[in-house]
């Protein structure tokens, strides 16, 4: 009988240079983010465009809604369930 493993030998040298190289690209793509953050904070200090924290965001007012718009609403809704209705007997 032979070896039950059907990976050839040389597999796990192939996987540490593999790893290896992910590793490396890692630290590249890490460093590229350094630059970007950098520059995209150099940017936003400039030009104002720099993001507000949440709590200093205004919180947003709902304008109210007249009852006329209310009735507006609920009739075309309930036309349209009648649709629905309609269309669901018939098929």
């Amino acid at each position: 009988m032979g070896c039950y493993n059907a990976c050839p030998r040389g597999t796990m040298t192939n996987l540490t240079g593999v790893v290896r190289q992910l590793r490396k690209e890692k630290q590249r793509v890490h460093g590229e983010m350094e630059r970007l953050n950098a520059a995209l904070a150099a940017l936003g200090s400039i030009g104002g465009l720099e993001r507000k924290s949440k709590g200093s965001r205004m919180p947003k007012v709902r304008r109210p809604m007249s009852p006329a718009a209310r009735r507006k609403i609920a009739a075309a809704q309930r036309a349209r369930w009648a649709k629905w209705k309609k269309n669901k007997r018939t098929k």
